[in-house]
C-alpha cells in the first residue's frame, strides 16, 4: 500500500500531466453574491496595495466590495465615469448601473473641430472602416475624435466606444474621460483604457474605436499588436469591422511603420483586407502589399526596409498620402497648426576641461564597445553600448542644463525639460534645481509621483519647471482652461531637450506639449559643443520639424544619426525604440 507521501506525489503528477494534455482547469472562485439592497462595487486599488475591505477576484481581475453603500475609506478607490472599472461595475450590476454624469458644458468646440467630426462622419456614412486624424499637436484631436465617434455612433446605431489612450494613464485617462463628460456621451457606452491594458478589453465587442497616438502600433511583433488586431478586427472583412478613428500628429517614420492603416489602405484601393494583413506575419504581409503597389521596399538582414533613393522616397510619400487623402470622401485629415511651426534651435554647451576629458573617455569606450558588437553582429551589445553612452554623456551636462533652466526662471519663464533617462538625467536635474530653491514638477518614474497633480503644479505656476519623460497626451501650455475653471499661468513656456531624441516623431510630439493652442513655445536641443552630440543635435533640429509632414519626413535624419554613432549596422528601430 503506497504511503501518503507517494499518494500526494502521484496526484500532483497526475494534475501536471492532465494540464499538459489539456485537462480540466481548476474552477475559478465564484463572484460573491449581493444580498437584498446590496451591489458589487469595483475598486481601482493600485497594484501591491492592501486596502481593508477590498478583495481581489480573478474572475473579473479587479478588487470588489459587497454592500449597500461604499464605506468612506473605500470611496477614493471608486472608478470614475467612462473608465474600465466603471464599465465592469455596471456589467456586474445590470439592474443598478451608476448613472452617467450630465454634460458639463465646460468645453466649447472650435469650428475646426466640428469640421473634423463632419469629415469622420462622412467617411463612415460612405461605408468606410476607418479614418486617420493627423492634425498637428494642439489643433484639438481629442475633441474632434469624441465628436466624430458620437456622430459615427448615430449613423451606425452603435452601442459601445473604446478609447485607447497613451501613457501616463494617470493623466491621459482622466483627460479623455473629462472630455467625454463635457461633450456628453451621445447615448453611447464609452470605455477609456491605455495601450498597456488592452488585455482587459479584448473579450468585449466594440462598435467604434479611437486609437489615440496610433503610432504606438508601429511594431507588429509585440503583444500590444496582437491584442489590437483582435480588438480592432484588423483582418476582418470591411463590412464587419468596427469603425476605427486613428489619431496621431506623427503617423510613422516610414510607410513600413503604418501597418495599423493596412485595412484602410485595402478598402480605398478596392482590395480584400486579407491581401494586406496576416495573423501570423502581419509585418511581412503589409510590406509585400506596399511593394506590390509601388512603394520602394528593400529586403535585408533585419527584414523589409524603405528605399534610400531620395527621388523614390518622395514619390512614395506622395503615393501613400494620396491613398487616404485623395479618397472621396477623404479617409484622413491633416491640418497644420494655425499658430505656425515650433521654433527650435540647438543649445551648445561648452564643457569644462575635466568634463571634456571625461566625455572623450566615454566616447572612446563607446566606440570600442560598438566596434566589438559590430564585428560580432551582437545587436543587444550594440544597443546596450548606445544606451550607456547616452546616459553618461547626458549626466556630464546636468549642471549646464540646470544653470540654463534657472536663468529662464529668473527671466519669468516656465520651463519644460524633456529627458529620456531617470537616474542620469531626471533625478539629478530635479534635485539640483530644488537645492537652488526652484520648485519642480516631476512627471516620470512609474508610481513615484501623481502625474496629474504634478502637471497642475506646473500649470498653475506653483512649480516653475516640469521635468518629464512623457512624449504625448499631456498639456503644459500657457493659458489652458483647467478642469476646475481656473486658467493655467500665462508666463511664456520654453522647452529644452536635455538629450536630443533620435526620433523626429518623438521630438515633434514633445514640442507639442507646450507649443499648442495658439501658444508659441520655442524649444532647444542641448548638446556638448565640439562632440558627436553637436552633429546629432543639428540633424535633429532639422528633422523634428520635418516629422510633422505626415509620414517619412525624418527617416533620412535617422540614417544620418545612425551613421554618426557607428550604429548604422543595427536594426533601423534601434534609434526609435522607447528608452
Amino acid at each position: 500500500m503506497p504511503s501518503s507521501r507517494q499518494s500526494r506525489s502521484r496526484r500532483s503528477s497526475a494534475r501536471r500531466s492532465g494540464a499538459r494534455r489539456g485537462g480540466t482547469r481548476r474552477q475559478e472562485r465564484p463572484l460573491p453574491d449581493a444580498g437584498p439592497g446590496e451591489r458589487l462595487w469595483v475598486l481601482d486599488v493600485p497594484y501591491g496595495t492592501q486596502v481593508d475591505g477590498a478583495t481581489w477576484h480573478p474572475a473579473v481581475r479587479t478588487h470588489l466590495y459587497v454592500g449597500r453603500a461604499l464605506p468612506a475609506h473605500l470611496e477614493p478607490y471608486a472608478p470614475g465615469p467612462w473608465t474600465l472599472g466603471r464599465f465592469v461595475e455596471n456589467a456586474l450590476n445590470p439592474d443598478r448601473p451608476v448613472p452617467e454624469p450630465e454634460p458639463s458644458d465646460a468645453l466649447e468646440p472650435r469650428r475646426i473641430q466640428f469640421e473634423a467630426a463632419d469629415a469622420i462622419a462622412e467617411r463612415a456614412a460612405a461605408g468606410g472602416r476607418g479614418f486617420l486624424l493627423a492634425d498637428e499637436p494642439g489643433v484639438g484631436k481629442t475633441i474632434s475624435a469624441v465628436l466624430g465617434a458620437t456622430a459615427v455612433g448615430d449613423l451606425r446605431g452603435a452601442r459601445r466606444v473604446l478609447v485607447v489612450a497613451d501613457r501616463p494613464a494617470a493623466i491621459t485617462i482622466g483627460h479623455w474621460c473629462r472630455t467625454i463628460t463635457a461633450l456628453g456621451s451621445g447615448g453611447l457606452e464609452w470605455v477609456v483604457t491605455t495601450w498597456d491594458r488592452l488585455d482587459k478589453v479584448v473579450d468585449h465587442i466594440w462598435d467604434v474605436i479611437i486609437a489615440d497616438e496610433a503610432h504606438a502600433l508601429r511594431r507588429t511583433t509585440t503583444k500590444r499588436w496582437k491584442l489590437w488586431s483582435r480588438i480592432s478586427g484588423h483582418g476582418t472583412p470591411h463590412d464587419r469591422a468596427p469603425f476605427v478613428i486613428a489619431t496621431t500628429a506623427t503617423p510613422g517614420h516610414t510607410p513600413l511603420e503604418l501597418p495599423y492603416l493596412a485595412p484602410a489602405y485595402a478598402q480605398v484601393l478596392g482590395e480584400p483586407v486579407k491581401e494586406w494583413t496576416s495573423a501570423t506575419r502581419p509585418g511581412e504581409a503589409f510590406a509585400s502589399a506596399l511593394e506590390r503597389h509601388g512603394i520602394g521596399v528593400e529586403r535585408g538582414r533585419y527584414g523589409a526596409t524603405w528605399t534610400t533613393d531620395p527621388e523614390r522616397r518622395a514619390a512614395d510619400l506622395t503615393l501613400v498620402r494620396g491613398w487616404l487623402a485623395e479618397e472621396r470622401p477623404p479617409a484622413m485629415l491633416h491640418r497644420a497648426a494655425p499658430w505656425g511651426p515650433v521654433p527650435i534651435s540647438g543649445m551648445p554647451v561648452t564643457l569644462t576641461p575635466s568634463e571634456r576629458t571625461a566625455y572623450e573617455a566615454e566616447w572612446g569606450e563607446f566606440c570600442r564597445e560598438m566596434d566589438i558588437a559590430r564585428r560580432g553582429r551582437n545587436v543587444a551589445g550594440g544597443r546596450a553600448a548606445l544606451l550607456r553612452f547616452r546616459q553618461k554623456a547626458g549626466l556630464l551636462r546636468v549642471d549646464s542644463t540646470v544653470a540654463w533652466i534657472a536663468q529662464q526662471v529668473e527671466a519669468e519663464r516656465q520651463v519644460a525639460c524633456s529627458v529620456e533617462f531617470v537616474g542620469t538625467a531626471a533625478d539629478p536635474i530635479a534635485d539640483r534645481l530644488r537645492d537652488s530653491g526652484i520648485e519642480v514638477a516631476t512627471i516620470y518614474g512609474r508610481d513615484r509621483f501623481d502625474p496629474e497633480a504634478e502637471r497642475l503644479r506646473f500649470q498653475t505656476g506653483e512649480a516653475k519647471v516640469c521635468v518629464f519623460t512623457a512624449v504625448a497626451s499631456m498639456s503644459l501650455h500657457a493659458g489652458e482652461t483647467l478642469d476646475d475653471g481656473r486658467r493655467a499661468s500665462t508666463e511664456p513656456r520654453v522647452g529644452v531637450f536635455h538629450q536630443a531624441r533620435f526620433s523626429g516623431i518623438a521630438g515633434r510630439q514633445v514640442t507639442g506639449r507646450t507649443h499648442r493652442d495658439h501658444q508659441v513655445s520655442p524649444w532647444h536641443i542641448a548638446y556638448a559643443e565640439g562632440t558627436v552630440e553637436e552633429q546629432v543635435g543639428k540633424v535633429m533640429v532639422e528633422r523634428i520639424a520635418a516629422a510633422s509632414d505626415t509620414v517619412g519626413g525624418d527617416t533620412t535624419g535617422l540614417a544620418d544619426v545612425a551613421q554618426l554613432l557607428g550604429a548604422d549596422w543595427l536594426p533601423a528601430t534601434t534609434l526609435t525604440e522607447d528608452a
